[in-house]
C-alpha cells in the first residue's frame, strides 16, 4: 500500500479539524478556516511519490488562505495542481478570481498569495452537508520543464480536463487513488515520474509549448496515452498493435520500441493479454457473476474463443477457468 490514510471519524471530534490542518500544512502552508470546524469531517490519503505528493481528499467546505506574509516567511517553491471532482470552489490567485466546478484543473504556486474557498457553504439541495472531493498534486517548480514565465499564464485559471492530455492526467490521478491499496512503496518513484510527465505534457499542450518538453517526457506521456487507450478498449477483440499505432498516428515499429522501453521489456500484445486475464480473473471470483457463463466473461474481456481463453488462463494461473471459479467462490462461502 502507498500512502497514509486519515479519516476524521477515527479522531475525537474536538481534535478533527486541528488534525486536518496539520496534515494539509505539510505541503500547503496556509491559514485553514471552516464553518464546519466544530463538527468536521474529512477523508485524506497522503501519497509521497518521489518528489511528487499526491493527496486525494474529501472534506467539508474549507477555506485555504496563503497571505503575503506567509509567502515571505517560507516558500517551498512548489506548484500546487488541484483536480476538482465534486463540489465548487473559487480561487483568487495571480491577479485572477475564478470559480471551478467538477472535472476541472487549476494551478497555483507557493510563491504567490492565494485564497481558495468554497463557492457555496450552505446545505446541498437535499439538505445534506456539501462535500468537496478532489486530488491535490504538489511538486517542485524546478521539475516542470516549461518556462515559469509561460506557466504564469495558467495560474488561477480554470482549465478543463475532459479531453487530450488533460483527460489522461485526470484519469491517471483518480486511478492512482483507486489502486493505492495494491501498489507497493517501490512503485512510488515511477508513479511520481509519470505524474510529472503528464502534468508537463498537459501544461505544454494548453500553452502550445510542446517543443519545451524533452524527448523522454514526450515519449513517456505518449506511452501512458497508449496504455489508457488499451485499457478503454480491452473488450474489443480487434484491439491489436496495428490498430493502436494507427490511433496514435505512429508507426508500428515505433509503437513496439517505445512501449517496450517504458514497460521493462513487456510487449504490447503481452500487456493486453495480461490485463484481459486479470479482468477475467477478478470477474470469475465475483459472487454476483456466478451465473454468468465463463465464455461470456471471457468475451467481455476481448477473448471470444473459449479454447484460447482456457489455454491462456491456465498458463497464467495454473488452473482452468472452471477450476479457479469453483475454488474462489467456495472460499467466499
Amino acid at each position: 500500500m502507498i500512502g497514509t490514510v486519515f479519516r476524521s471519524d477515527d479522531v475525537p471530534a474536538e481534535d478533527r479539524f486541528d488534525y486536518w490542518r496539520e496534515l494539509i500544512g505539510r505541503t500547503r502552508s496556509s491559514d485553514i478556516i471552516s464553518a464546519h470546524a466544530a463538527d468536521f469531517w474529512a477523508e485524506h490519503r497522503l501519497m509521497e511519490l518521489g518528489p511528487v505528493t499526491v493527496w486525494p481528499s474529501s472534506f467539508l467546505p474549507t477555506r485555504y488562505h496563503r497571505s503575503p506574509r506567509m509567502v515571505r516567511q517560507s516558500d517551498p517553491e512548489l506548484y500546487h495542481l488541484t483536480l476538482l471532482i465534486d463540489g465548487e470552489l473559487a480561487l483568487e490567485h495571480a491577479g485572477r478570481t475564478e470559480s471551478f466546478g467538477p472535472r476541472t484543473l487549476h494551478l497555483a504556486e507557493s510563491s504567490r498569495p492565494y485564497d481558495l474557498r468554497p463557492y457555496h457553504d450552505g446545505p446541498a439541495d437535499d439538505g445534506q452537508r456539501p462535500v468537496i472531493r478532489g486530488v491535490g498534486v504538489d511538486f517542485p517548480r524546478a521539475l516542470l520543464p516549461v518556462s515559469p514565465r509561460r506557466v504564469r499564464e495558467l495560474l488561477g485559471r480554470g482549465l478543463p480536463g475532459q479531453e487530450g492530455v488533460g483527460a489522461l492526467l485526470m484519469d491517471f490521478l483518480t486511478s492512482v487513488e483507486r489502486q493505492a491499496t495494491t501498489l507497493r512503496p517501490s512503485d512510488a518513484p515511477r508513479l511520481g515520474t509519470v505524474v510529472l510527465d503528464l502534468v508537463s505534457a498537459w501544461c505544454a499542450q494548453v500553452l502550445d509549448a510542446e517543443a519545451a518538453l524533452s524527448r523522454e517526457t514526450r515519449q513517456r506521456a505518449l506511452v501512458e496515452s497508449i496504455r489508457a487507450f488499451m485499457r478503454q478498449n480491452l473488450h474489443n477483440p480487434d484491439l491489436t498493435p496495428p490498430v493502436i499505432a494507427a490511433a496514435h498516428h505512429i508507426s508500428l515499429s515505433y509503437l513496439h520500441r517505445i512501449f517496450q522501453q517504458e514497460s521493462q521489456g513487456e510487449t504490447v500484445a503481452a500487456w493486453i493479454r495480461r490485463r484481459r486475464l486479470e479482468g477475467a480473473h477478478r470477474d470469475l471470483a465475483d459472487p454476483s457473476l456466478r451465473g454468468t457463463p465463463i465464455q461470456t466473461v471471457a468475451a467481455r474481456w476481448g477473448i471470444p474463443r473459449a479454447s484460447d481463453f482456457t489455454r491462456a488462463f491456465r498458463a497464467a494461473y495454473g488452473l482452468s477457468p472452471t477450476e479457479y471459479r469453483q475454488q474462489a467462490l467456495a472460499e467466499r462461502e
